[in-house]
């Protein structure tokens, strides 16, 4: 009964109002309900986060279908090239804050994402390169999810090719056609049909081009797009019944979106250059499908990534992209993810080697606090008083902090802000001093056990890993072996031993040894191993710089 209804009122227009103004209706069912173009907020469970809708262009409650699942589709990439930061920057910003939603705030986010692998682009570098569709986009999709494992994506629950859901995509169209929203033309291309939905086209900035997209001569309105297109020689081709053809851009995600989460979805997401016309199109195309009023009930999308100094977006077209292999040849994940978390996910942000330089800094300055905190819970470091209570209520209001602000709108830059201020107020308490504290003197290792464990827990919510993998403890069985030929070295000819740098009374013969493990910490600085030598004892640490294997 409600789908009847609410197909009878989708369609039909409301007297004496604009189609901008919202009915809403009384019903529990479906968040599919009566609407224009102004967002509608969705019944169901308040996750307490707020985020930027691009329906309705501020911050609103999150609010989710199912009690702590999360629906999400986003529009996956055109396997015809590479992939480049541009990308990049889009997937790991999304994947951030899937990351978020799900490890800080208990949420199980499903997440499907389109492989679009037939295209006119596709099509044309087959013909470039001489082979298959197929052979350009297998090469180019194997490819993309090696870099998204390179920068640490967590893989969508599901990829789902287009070449593998044209029947769905061919069905999807036909009910489109039933419901009176779309037609076709004697050439066999199908076409939705604009003027069928009245007002409500037009929910994203731009949306009311007046040329829309190229096609047939017989479109009804030029906004019309294409849902299907007919056969062309040397093109690949599906049947259907208006004849052989591909599908149309737009209607691949909306129709796959919909076989993976029926009529209704949480969040879509995607780069702001696809907001019109595709997102557009989408919506147009899932609420004449659905005959629902809101088919997503929320709409985000990531800035542009700018070359520093270019107005223009990093692009394929343009010519003007990184790929993301060339750019892990230079810097790290761990740094790419960094330079993304130090701004807001829908910003645009300007790529340069200085500001990745910044975000290397940023990861060196937490890493050699969390390696000087541990040296100091070893008893490796030797300290003035730390006043201890100072840190645990810095530690407390960093916790609250980075919870609210990733609470609204995923604020990574105040979150990292908050971080970096905690690492600071540790730092002032880890002031290394010369002489030897006394056994039994008061010490405070929990507290910085407490703010390492803290910071490390947090970067690993965003996807950076402090531990090195493998290299960590290759590197603390050289600093091991390198500490006992030093204390070896440093023992006097008396029998005693010595921290202090004074070489006088040392073995002459064992001067070589000293002088060897002196030469060993400088060659190995440049390579992002910092050992550093604490009178007797020695403590390293591993940039950030190092690249991962």
């Amino acid at each position: 009964m409600w789908k009847q209804v609410s197909s009878l009122l989708w369609r039909a227009p409301v007297p004496g109002l604009s189609p901008a103004v919202t009915v809403r209706s009384t019903s529990h069912g479906p968040s599919c309900s009566v609407s224009g173009r102004e967002w509608v907020r969705p019944s169901g469970f308040d996750t307490g986060l707020k985020t930027f809708n691009s329906l309705s262009k501020q911050k609103e409650p999150l609010i989710l279908t199912r009690e702590g699942v999360a629906t999400w589709y986003s529009c996956g990439p055109t396997v015809y090239d590479h992939a480049h930061l541009g990308h990049a920057s889009s997937y790991v910003r999304f994947d951030i804050l899937q990351r978020i939603l799900s490890r800080l705030f208990g949420i199980t986010v499903i997440h499907a994402m389109v492989i679009t692998d037939i295209d006119d682009k596709i099509i044309r570098r087959s013909w470039e390169e001489n082979v298959s569709p197929a052979a350009v986009s297998t090469v180019y999709e194997d490819e993309f999810k090696r870099d998204m494992l390179s920068l640490k994506v967590v893989p969508p629950a599901v990829y789902l090719r287009v070449t593998e859901n044209v029947h769905h995509i061919v069905a999807f169209i036909e009910k489109i056609i039933r419901n009176g929203h779309a037609y076709a033309t004697k050439e066999g291309d199908v076409y939705f049909d604009i003027q069928s939905i009245g007002g409500r086209y037009g929910r994203f900035v731009g949306a009311v081009d007046p040329q829309g997209e190229p096609g047939s001569s017989n479109k009804r309105d030029p906004r019309d797009f294409a849902l299907w297109k007919p056969w062309k020689p040397r093109e690949p081709y599906w049947e259907s019944p208006w004849g052989r053809g591909r599908p149309g851009w737009h209607i691949e995600c909306s129709t796959i979106a919909s076989s993976m989460f029926g009529g209704q979805l949480d969040v879509h997401s995607g780069g702001i250059d696809l907001a019109f016309p595709h997102h557009e199109n989408e919506i147009a195309q899932s609420e004449a499908y659905h005959q629902c009023g809101q088919w997503a009930n929320y709409f985000l999308h990531s800035g542009h990534l700018h070359l520093k100094g270019s107005p223009e977006k990093m692009s394929k077209s343009l010519k003007n992209y990184i790929s993301i292999k060339d750019f892990l040849r230079s810097y790290s994940a761990n740094e790419f993810r960094m330079f993304c978390l130090l701004s807001k996910y829908r910003s645009a942000i300007d790529y340069s080697d200085s500001s990745v330089l910044e975000a290397r800094s940023t990861l060196d300055t937490i890493s050699t606090f969390c390696h000087d905190a541990q040296a100091y819970m070893k008893g490796q470091l030797q300290c003035s008083h730390v006043q201890e209570d100072l840190l645990w209520s810095r530690l407390a209001e960093t916790k609250s902090t980075v919870m609210s602000t990733l609470a609204d709108d995923f604020d990574t830059p105040r979150a990292i802000s908050a971080l970096m201020n905690l690492v600071y107020h540790g730092n002032c308490q880890l002031q290394p001093v010369s002489t030897v504290t006394p056994a039994g003197a008061a010490r405070s290792p929990a507290v910085f056990g407490a703010m390492v464990t803290y910071v490390r827990d947090v970067l690993d919510v965003f996807g950076i890993d402090l531990s090195r993998g493998s290299l960590q403890p290759v590197v603390e069985q050289l600093t091991q072996f390198r500490s006992k030929v030093r204390e070896f070295a440093l023992a006097r000819r008396d029998g005693s031993s010595t921290g202090s740098p004074s070489r006088a009374g040392l073995h002459p013969d064992r001067l070589p040894l000293l002088k060897a493990c002196d030469a060993l910490r400088e060659d190995l600085a440049p390579l992002g191993v910092l050992i550093k030598d604490r009178g007797a004892t020695s403590t390293w640490e591993i940039k950030m710089s190092v690249k991962e294997e």
